[in-house]
């Protein structure tokens, strides 16, 4: 793969530790070219470091585009990368004239970049405004960029997440306090405290706010010195205010820095005061030196810092609650030293160059294969369809298991998975990914496709909407109509209430190849329907068979969440059930809520909620909360397939209406109860002998306690039942992905 990074080659601070430190990690595993589009320092900085670099720069704009897409047809490059205002404009010139897709890493909010100037603000910044949404990908540093952007419109799709990483393997300078001072004249003694700041002195990074609180230290604290490094347009300003605050004595600013990390290790405070930052490389910098900082909340400051946690948040502008802060640091010794060593060990867990390398080759994988898949008329052995791109961590379940076990029966088998958010689908599973909503692409797809897979799920029934029964029931008569073998892999059956849609779902499903089945009542109720055609086979859910990364570690994650990982708890999954909104809000909520006070009071087991489908579980979550007596938590990120299965292992038991949230429990060996909403729990819960504890419009407090109380009082002989149970299940689940190959194998190569 040949891709070109393209940046204006003026950055100085974040922007070009990131593009530096990125694009040299990047070349030990494809082929990178920078290209800068003046010469200077960073065209310069690039070369010592080994890299590739090229430099496009004369006094006519147009000729310099003109080049540059020269420069791109005669390389071949397969993917543009871009970094800024400038290089977004010369990339979206690329992409009109060699047809080649652009992704653009968003460093800053493109509204406040030119905040110094208003003749750059509409004119360089006005244009990448509006090129910027003609650009086909976007790269965020901060999940606040990407609310950000979906905000103002974007394609929530199209977007991609990178943690910004930083070489925390990278020996340390040994740097003198004493030489620092004398070097840039700073009158200080060993009693002194040094607060500081590297930035460009512009209206953004607001150091005007760190001159106010420092007015208010300095008046309770004089021995507190303020030491600002960096250049910029409010320069001359901002000394003048110090002056007019009467700080000359405490407040230095000591110019540009060549080596930040000359200021960062000398400091005992690390301060920053932005009004707007996606996730700044400072912070980084300061965590390498195990540094108590304080940071304005903004961009993706709070994906790494935490409050009172490993160091300080205040609201951007707000100067009092940060001279507070400082106050407080300033004379504690020990606090300072432990947020130091907190942040340290975040950082280097979550913001490695190693990991943000890694998630850059993802994207550009997912980005080659949507090409691949739209220019190249690729052919694929297998389509999956399902419920996939919503964010249900039992659906991604399934399909992280499908892929992971058709591969490992042929591993060089071409999948292609129908997504609501197909960049999204592609990048996280390895596989290509299409829009299920666009029929054409299904369809040209389906051309150039051997198997047509249902994969999990209860599609068939129309109990929450005939729409999508339709949809499902649709796509399959297509696959067979352009002659497509066709399975419905590990499927639920039913509910169907409607006789049209029991009609329609008997015609399609009979002319279905192979038919597998999760539980004993989907079995039941094909032979009700009438299907007869195809081979019906009873297996398992397909996350039964899923491949769990057993590396991930609970006590993170809770430490994330803010739950302490030394407690007992008992987990809840619920949800909303369509058709059954006045009972849930006056009688199931209540008991729910009832169940979970009680399990605290008589167990000591702590509540938490674990929306499996967080959008649509949150609000039924919130209403139980609000019924209740005795604390909770509530899992508020979103977390990987895997990351469930870790919070759930730490469960004591488990009471859940969603079904994935029942089959996690019994893969992980967590004693659960279950609660029906559809007939597909019952049947879940029958196959492995589990308690139910009945339907949820009859729910009462007294049934469930009874329960509760006898899974408490055996724990051990239903672990030992479950681990025999699951392993049965795991063989039949792994059954699905045997046959759905036997299907490929059985077609005649053209």
């Amino acid at each position: 793969m040949k891709v070109l990074h393209m940046i204006g080659g003026g950055d100085v601070g974040g922007a070009k530790v990131h593009v530096l430190s990125l694009v040299k990690e990047l070349t030990s595993h494809i082929d990178v070219t920078l290209l800068s589009l003046r010469p200077g320092a960073f065209a310069d900085d690039a070369r010592a470091m080994g890299l590739n670099v090229e430099v496009i720069k004369s006094s006519n704009v147009i000729s310099d585009i003109s080049n540059t897409v020269k420069f791109v047809n005669k390389n071949n490059f397969d993917i543009i990368h871009s970094h800024g205002a400038k290089a977004n404009i010369f990339a979206y010139a690329i992409k009109k004239a060699c047809n080649v897709p652009v992704v653009t890493t968003m460093h800053s909010d493109y509204k406040l970049d030119y905040m110094q100037s208003f003749y750059k603000k509409m004119t360089i910044g006005l244009l990448n405004s509006i090129v910027l949404r003609r650009l086909d990908y976007y790269i965020v540093v901060t999940s606040a960029f990407r609310k950000m952007l979906t905000e103002r419109g974007y394609k929530d799709s199209r977007i991609y997440t990178i943690l910004n990483g930083i070489d925390f393997g990278k020996p340390l300078k040994n740097y003198n306090r004493e030489d620092f001072c004398k070097k840039y004249g700073i009158s200080s003694d060993e009693s002194d405290i040094f607060v500081g700041t590297a930035a460009r002195l512009d209206p953004v990074k607001d150091i005007g706010t760190l001159l106010e609180a420092a007015k208010l230290v300095v008046d309770k604290n004089p021995k507190v010195k303020f030491i600002i490094g960096g250049e910029g347009d409010e320069s001359k300003d901002l000394k003048a205010r110090a002056a007019n605050l009467g700080l000359n004595k405490n407040v230095f600013f000591v110019g540009w820095l060549n080596d930040p990390y000359e200021l960062i290790s000398i400091l005992d405070i690390n301060v920053m005061t932005s009004i707007s930052e996606g996730f700044p490389y400072y912070l980084l910098e300061g965590a390498r030196f195990s540094k108590a900082t304080i940071c304005s909340r903004v961009g993706g400051i709070p994906d790494l810092l935490e409050s009172s946690v490993n160091g300080y948040l205040f609201e951007p502008r707000d100067y009092n609650t940060l001279a507070e802060q400082l106050l407080i640091l300033s004379s504690d010794s020990a606090k300072r030293e432990d947020f130091g060593r907190k942040l340290y060990t975040k950082a280097d867990k979550d913001f490695s160059l190693t990991a943000m390398c890694r998630t850059q080759l993802e994207i550009y994988n997912s980005i080659s294969r949507v090409i691949s898949h739209k220019y190249k008329q690729k052919k694929y052995d297998a389509i999956i369809s399902g419920y996939y791109g919503f964010n249900n961590i039992g659906d991604d379940a399934m399909l992280r298991s499908i892929v992971f076990n058709l591969k490992q029966q042929k591993p060089d088998i071409s999948i292609l998975a129908l997504s609501r958010r197909p960049e999204e689908t592609s990048m996280s599973y390895g596989i290509y990914s299409i829009n299920r909503k666009n029929v054409f692409t299904v369809y040209s797809a389906m051309r150039k496709a051997k198997l047509f897979i249902y994969g999990g799920g209860n599609i068939i029934q129309d109990s929450t909407s005939s729409r999508s029964l339709i949809y499902y029931l649709s796509t399959a008569w297509l696959a067979k109509r352009l002659s497509l073998k066709v399975m419905f892999y590990a499927n639920g059956i039913g509910p169907i209430n409607k006789s049209m849609n029991a009609e329609f779902s008997r015609r399609i499903l009979n002319r279905a190849d192979i038919i597998t089945v999760r539980e004993k009542w989907s079995y039941n109720e094909l032979k009700k329907m009438g299907i007869t055609k195809p081979k019906i086979v009873l297996t398992a859910d397909a996350a039964l068979a899923i491949k769990n990364d057993e590396k991930v570690q609970a006590e993170i994650i809770f430490d994330h969440e803010g739950i302490p990982f030394d407690g007992k708890y008992a987990g809840f999954s619920v949800r909303r059930c369509p058709g059954l909104e006045d009972c849930q809000h006056v009688k199931y909520e209540k008991t729910i809520a009832e169940i979970a006070d009680y399990v605290y009071l008589a167990y000591g087991l702590k509540p938490v909620f674990i929306p499996m489908e967080y959008q649509a579980d949150i609000f039924t979550v919130r209403n139980i909360v609000s019924k209740m007596k005795t604390d909770c938590y509530i899992i508020s990120d979103r977390h990987s397939v895997s990351e469930t299965f870790a919070i759930i292992k730490k469960m004591d038991i488990m009471i859940a209406m969603r079904l994935h949230a029942l089959i996690f429990s019994a893969y992980m060996n967590v004693p659960f109860l279950g609660i029906s909403y559809q007939p597909k729990v019952e049947g879940f819960l029958e196959y492995v002998n589990q308690p139910s504890a009945g339907n949820v419009k009859d729910l009462s407090f007294e049934n469930m306690r009874s329960k509760v109380d006898h899974i408490m009082q055996n724990k051990a002989s239903i672990k030992a039942e479950l681990a025999e149970s699951v392993e049965a299940l795991v063989s039949k689940a792994e059954e699905n992905s045997r046959l759905a190959i036997e299907l490929i194998d059985s077609i005649p190569i053209n």
